[in-house]
């Protein structure tokens, strides 16, 4: 595991505390009514909010109906502008930092699978070829799926290089 794995796992745990199922519902109900909010700003129509666990251990909010390709935006820009102001908020409003992502008609689970698929394509070509492999820059969530896919690959290492709108992961054979 490299450096940076282990400060974002580290970083992980520290900021999730164990909370009960009861302490969960709350948090769902108050980031439910937080996006509720936000929506009315969007002329959308009538949504619905489903919520469940990821496989990270994250409230996973997923938003469908109405016209919501403007909450998609250009390659999801404006998704990734709304899960920083939701942030935002949800930390001011618990106290405490809880990982709830929000995702709009499966957009970011489909991306999610993607990146997975980019991860174990690129760990494959790496770990074959004996060289390294610099994936496209990309944003810390996305980084962050891949570096989590490939945690537990022996064959490789990953680490993240760069700066700012040029920060990416490096995939290093072992």
């Amino acid at each position: 595991m490299t450096e940076e794995q282990e400060i974002l796992e580290e970083e992980t745990a520290a900021s999730e505390p164990d909370i009960s199922e009861e302490e969960l519902d709350s948090i769902a109900d108050k980031s439910i009514t937080i996006i509720q909010d936000i929506l009315k700003h969007f002329n959308v129509g009538e949504v619905v909010i489903d919520e469940y666990e990821g496989d990270e251990g994250e409230l996973i909010l997923d938003i469908t109906g109405g016209d919501l390709a403007v909450m998609i935006g250009r390659h999801g820009n404006t998704l990734d502008a709304l899960q920083t102001i939701f942030n935002s908020i949800i930390i001011r409003e618990l106290g405490f930092r809880y990982p709830v992502v929000i995702d709009v008609e499966g957009y970011k689970s489909r991306q999610r699978q993607k990146l997975e698929s980019i991860a174990c394509s690129s760990a494959n070509k790496a770990a074959s070829q004996r060289r390294s492999i610099n994936l496209h820059p990309m944003t810390p969530y996305e980084r962050r799926i891949i570096h989590i896919t490939l945690k537990d690959d022996d064959r490789v290492d990953t680490l993240s290089e760069g700066e700012g709108n040029a920060r990416h992961v490096v995939i290093i054979p072992n």
